[in-house]
This record gives structure tokens, sequence and C-alpha cells, in this order.
């Protein structure tokens, strides 16, 4: 055979196509795959010629006894190596030529049903087979070899166990051997299961181990299967049981019943009266002596020694009664009494019960309240139903606290249902609870009788009635709570409203009888005020962030002046309109006025259109706001005064010394007007008087043409004075040059 190796060819000869099993090379100058086309030319071989095994006799048909192996060393996965496996002869051929079936494949030899019927009356102690493998799969052609197999009948050891007895708690070296099952042919391995599981194993020559101590209490027997299995875990036979039973011992101490709350047993029972049944368990084999429990009253342990006599103790049942002493109310006694397993015999366990046994008197004592009279006691008739009123206590003087339950009830005195009572089972209080409301003009006053029973039926001389107390309650009379003119209240303000804007007043529907101070809940804007008194809601401050068609709620909370905790409120609803047009703002001058800066304690007084101005359509108030520039409400603060009057002042420590022109807008209903505040801020001296700069004035010179004209003025003057004196020095110069005669004579009179 030639392997399909790959070689890869670096030839260079023309580009040719080469066809090949599986694929189109393309041949030409470059590396070429090739593959190698494997050839069936290597011969199927049998692992050994003769093949010897055992088949006990019982085996089930079709489970594999033998495995066949063989081998081809063509390529793998290729029909060259497909091996079949068949039998050829078999010898002898008694009962039936075909006792044997060989699974093609995977070679595993096994009996065939005929075979399985038939091979426990056969007389043949030996079969040889003659058997083949061929490769090429099923098809006719292909290389065969051939093998003998010897097959030795035996018989069948697998046979069943009788049950074991183990003994519990059994002292041994674990694991310890207790069974042996064996199969006789080979190739074989044991499992085992337990029901229920136990501590029990096999190993592979078919020993049975116990692994462990058994308990009877635990479980007391274990149903155990054995299978005989091949290498493929096919089972040969039908498992084999074995039934283990584990034997019991007296290995367990009775055990009494948990030592639980005392017994109560009424005073003056009657002899005989059963007190408990004690019922101890012993965890031994059930119905075995060992199991079998006796009762035997020792002693109470007591004072005087004189109450063993009054109980008495069934060995049998266990049931406790009393005897012939009587007992007395309030004793409380404890019984031992001995349980003992193998009926009390010698050698057996024993262990000792308690019993606690408390002796109750009997229900003969009515309960009474401590005080028959409560009161009297003030309530307002506008307390809230529910109000505890009074708490009354009542005594029973029983011991038993079952006798000691009381019931308690409204005798008399509440017809229409204005009380309940209201108590707890297992306590003497009872309180009387207000359940409707009270009205003075109705029922001024009232005497409730509370009556009180035992729960439990009174023993002894007859009961009588009952026990009861009076509880007197008295009516106060309440002012009712204040009250508006609406139950609801509702304002529509355009989102353009200053500041101060009047929304509505806010009325007492009695405003003559009740003085009350008003105030707004739930204002979370801050938009709205109201004053006090006369409960005039006004706009706060802008409504800066409202929408047209949106709404505001808050509460107006109404107080009584003269009772303050009597208030009311109601809600006020505020709908949000559209700004309306803005109306031309007509500017309003308003002479100067004078701020120092840094900013010191006064302001500016506003003032509202006067009532002869052009301005002014009708009367006050006014409403007051700075205009919307950003710079003139930073620097700027405006505060209403009244009606008519505002108080403008700086907002910053510091602003620039000049004049500022401030927007003041002034509204009245839909009327509004702007007017413009005109101030001067200036430094100004210790005493707060504005020192203002100096200036120069219109048509004054500058320092510069000042001098101009001063020198001006020296020249001009200097200039003047040399021509006065030119002109002198000339004349009197020419008055000397002239003859005597030719100067006129002075004017005589």
């Amino acid at each position: 055979m030639v392997p399909a190796w790959l070689w890869l060819l670096c030839i260079s000869v023309p580009q040719v196509t080469l066809e090949t099993q599986d694929r189109r090379v393309l041949w030409g100058p470059q590396p070429v795959l090739v593959r190698v086309k494997d050839e069936n030319d290597q011969v199927p071989h049998f692992s050994q010629a003769i093949y010897r095994a055992q088949l006990s006799r019982g085996t089930r048909p079709g489970i594999p006894f033998l495995f066949l192996e063989a081998s081809d060393q063509d390529e793998p996965g290729t029909a060259n190596s497909d091996l079949r496996f068949r039998i050829l002869s078999q010898a002898p051929a008694q009962p039936f030529p075909d006792m044997f079936q060989l699974e093609p494949r995977q070679g595993a030899l096994a009996l065939s049903p005929k075979g399985s019927t038939s091979l426990d009356h056969a007389l043949e102690k030996t079969y040889q087979l003659l058997v083949q493998v061929k490769d090429m799969g099923d098809q006719a052609s292909g290389h065969q070899a051939i093998a003998t197999v010897e097959v030795s009948i035996i018989e069948s050891t697998w046979v069943p166990l009788e049950p074991i007895h183990l003994a519990e708690n059994l002292k041994v070296l674990y694991p310890h051997h207790i069974a042996q099952v064996h199969w006789s042919g080979v190739d074989v391995h044991y499992r085992l299961e337990s029901h229920p599981l136990g501590p029990f194993d096999v190993d592979a020559e078919g020993n049975l181990y116990v692994t462990r101590e058994l308990d009877t209490e635990a479980q007391a027997e274990y149903m155990l299967q054995v299978w005989a299995q091949n290498s493929r875990g096919e089972d040969y036979a039908a498992p084999l049981e074995l039934h283990v039973l584990v034997m019991d011992e007296n290995d367990n101490v009775p055990v009494c019943p948990p030592r639980g709350p005392a017994v109560s047993i009424p005073e003056l029972s009657p002899p005989g009266t059963e007190v408990t049944r004690l019922s101890a368990e012993d965890a031994d084999a059930p119905g075995s002596p060992n199991s079998h429990i006796v009762y035997q009253l020792l002693s109470p342990e007591s004072e005087d020694g004189v109450e063993g006599r009054a109980f008495q103790v069934d060995p049998t049942s266990g049931s406790v009664t009393l005897g012939a002493l009587p007992l007395q109310a309030g004793q409380n006694i404890l019984l031992l009494v001995l349980a003992m397993d193998l009926a009390g015999a010698e050698g057996g366990f024993s262990s000792t019960c308690e019993v606690e046994v408390e002796v109750t008197d009997i229900n003969d004592h009515a309960p009474e309240f401590t005080t028959s009279q409560i009161g009297p006691i003030s309530l307002p008739e506008d307390v809230e139903p529910g109000t505890l009123v009074a708490m009354l206590t009542a005594t029973d003087a029983d011991l038993e606290p079952a006798f000691r339950l009381m019931d308690f009830a409204i005798e008399r005195g509440d017809m229409d249902g204005t009380f309940d009572l209201d108590w707890e089972p297992d306590s003497g209080h009872v309180g009387l609870r207000l359940c409707k409301n009270l009205s003075y003009e109705a029922a001024p006053s009232h005497k409730v009788v509370v009556v009180v029973r035992s729960v439990a039926e009174l023993v002894g001389p007859g009961p009588g009635p009952g026990a009861t107390a009076t509880v007197t309650v008295l009516v106060e009379r309440v002012m009712p709570p204040p009250k508006l003119d609406r139950e609801r209240y509702e304002a529509s303000v355009p989102i353009s409203a200053p500041a101060g804007s009047l929304l509505l007043t806010i009325q007492p529907s009695d405003p003559i009888s009740r003085s009350l101070r008003f105030s707004l809940v739930n204002d979370s804007e801050g938009w709205l005020c109201i004053e006090k008194v006369s409960g005039e809601v006004h706009t706060a401050q802008s409504l800066q962030g409202a929408q047209p068609g949106d709404t505001y709620t808050v509460l107006v909370e109404a107080q009584d002046t003269d009772e303050p905790r009597l208030s009311t409120s109601v809600p006020l609803v505020i709908h949000f309109l559209k700004a309306p047009p803005a109306p031309a703002l007509t500017p309003a001058p308003v002479p100067s006025r004078y701020l120092c800066t840094p900013r010191q304690d006064h302001g500016v007084i506003v003032s509202g259109p006067s009532k002869d101005s052009d301005l002014a359509s009708g009367h006050g108030p006014y409403s007051f706001a700075l205009g919307p520039n950003p710079t003139v409400q930073r620097d700027w603060r405006l505060q209403t005064l009244n009606g008519s009057h505002a108080y403008l002042t700086l907002a910053l420590h510091w602003v620039e010394p000049r004049e500022h022109i401030i927007p003041v807008v002034v509204s009245h209903n839909a009327q509004m007007w702007q007017l413009l505040v005109r101030v001067i801020v200036c430094r100004c001296n210790v005493e707060g008087q504005c020192m203002r700069k100096v200036g120069r004035m219109k048509g004054m010179p500058t320092k510069l043409s000042a001098v101009g004209i001063l020198v001006g003025t020296l020249v001009a003057i200097g200039i003047f004075l040399i021509l006065i004196f030119t002109h002198w020095t000339l004349s009197r110069k020419k008055d000397l040059n002239q003859p005597a005669d030719s100067v006129p004579l002075k004017a005589t009179v």
C-alpha cells in the first residue's frame, strides 16, 4: 500500500489541467498539490489465531461474552479498511448449527436466541467456531483472514442466596464480609444496588461487604441486588437478590415525653379524675420485649409526704389519676413516674418521667369595679370620635386565669350609641370611648352605666347581677370654626401684572361678629401676599415663569383672632391670562434728586400721578415697579410705601457717580405710566452733602484763551500808555520853542 501523501511539486511545464478523484488541479510553472489514491494492498488479520472463552449456562442471548479484534493497514476511513466479521462454521452443530451470533462490525460474540434456550439442555461441553474477517465492507471482493474460537460450556454458579441476619451495632472491623456471588464466565464485572440505600459494597471477585454498623431503629431490613455484566455494562443474567435482616438488641432507653406546662386540676375534683397519660417511647423493635414499657409511681416531691396518696398510676397505660386524698387550691405538685422496658424485668433500662400538677380553684368569685363612680368628666362638643373618655378597672378574686376573663357592656345611659367600650380579653381594664359627635344642644350631660360579668360560668351560689360603675360626662359648648364668604376663590391675572397688583379680597361670611387674621399656605413660588387684616390678595412680585392658561393654587387660612385654635382654610386658584397689549407708556418727567455713593441710608420718594395730572385717569392705589432693564434692576431697589408713593434706593454699595435716568412703571387697573426719575449719584462729604465737580460753564474761556486775553490786554494798555507819553513829550517840547508873545494871555474876568 502507498500512503496517501501530499507532495508539493515545483516543476516548470506547459500549463495543463490534471484530473483527480475530488478536485481539478491547475498544473503549470507553479507548486501543485497531488493526492495519491490508496489501493487495497493490505490483508486484515486477527489479534490472535485462536480465541478461548468460557460460557456459563443461563447466559442471556445477545449479551457478548467475547470481543474479537482485527486490524487492516490500509488507509483508515476507506472501504479498504472497513472490516466485517462472520461465523463460517460451528462444530459440533448440535443441537442447532447457529447456537452463536457474531456482530459483523464490532466482532462481539454472543449466544443466539436458539442457543440460549437449548444451552441448558445440551450435552456438549465445547464448541469450536471458525470465524472470518474481511475488508471492503459489504462488497463481495476483498481480502480476508480466519481465526478459531474455542468456547467451553461450564455450569452456572449464579444461584440465589439465602437471607442474611446481621446483628445491629456489630463491633467488627469494617468493611465486614457477609456473602459472595460468582459468575462462572470470564470478562465479568459486578454491580450492587441496595433498597433502601445502605452501607453495602461488592468487589471485583463478587464479595459482598457491609461497610459500617447497622441500626434496627434506623432501618430493619435491606434488599440487595447484584448484577454480573460484561465490559460494556450489559447483564449476563437476571440479578441475584439478597435479603439482609438487622437483628434488634435492647440498646435503647425508654424516653419520657418532655416536661410540659403544669397540668391544671380544679380543686374538689372527684377521685379517679385523670390528670394526664404518660406515653414513653422506646426506639427498639416495636412489639418486642425490648420496647415493652410499664410504669410505676415513685413519690411526689412534697414537704409533708402525704401527697403520695393523692395520685395513682396505671402500670400498663401510664394513666395518672386522682386518689382519695383531696387537693387544695394553689398547690403545685411534682410527680415522679418510672418508665421501664422489658416489662419491668431485671436487666432492662428505665427512665424517670416528671409531671407537674397545679391545683386551681373553681370560678366562684364575680368580678367587681375598683370604683363605682367616675367623673364628672368635661368634654368639648367638638371632640373627635374615638377619644378615650375614661378608664375603668375591675378585679376578680379567682386564681385561674381563664376564670378571670371579664366581659363588659354599657347597661344604660347610652340609648343613641354615643359611647363604646374597648378592652383586652385578658385585662381588667376597660376604656370608655366616644364613637359619635357630642352636641351640647341635644344632651349637655350623660350618665353611662357600665356592667362587668365573668366570661366563664360561675360555680357555687347564684351569681346575682353584675357589678356596675357610673361615668358622668359633661358636654362643653364649642364655638364653630370661622367661615368665609366662599368655599373656593378664583381670580384671573395677566402674566405681565407687576408686583403689588390687587387680585381679590377675602372676607368672612359674618364680618361683624368675628375678627379674622389671614395668611397664605403653600405659596411655593412666592408670587402672592395677603393683608392679614383686610384680606386683600396682591401679587408679591412679578409673575416670572407663569404661562398663559396655567393655574396656581394656594390655601387661604383664616384664624379667629380671639380663638387662635379655631381656623379654616379654602383654596385660592389663580388663572394666568395672556398679557394685554402693552399700552403706550406715557413718560412723566420727575425732577432730579441726589444720592450719595458709597450708599448711605437715604433714598428718593417716587410719587404716582397727581389727581390733576393729565396722566391720571382715576384714583389709586397705584403699583410701582422698576423698568425691565436688567442693569436698572441690578443697581436699584424700589419699595412700595403705600398706594401712591414708592421709595427708590441704591441696591449696590457703589454706583458710578453721574446722572442716572431710572424708569419706574406705575400701573392702575389696565393703564400704565412710565416715570423717568432723574437721580444724580455723587460723592458726598461727611455731612452727606453732594460734592459736584466744577466744569467749564458755557461761554466761559478756557485757561489758554484767558492767558491770551490777559497778555493782549496788557500789551494794548502798554501801547496806549506809550502813545500818551509820546504825545505829551512832543507837546511840551513845542511849547518851549515858541516866542514869548505867542503865548496866549489868560482871560480875566
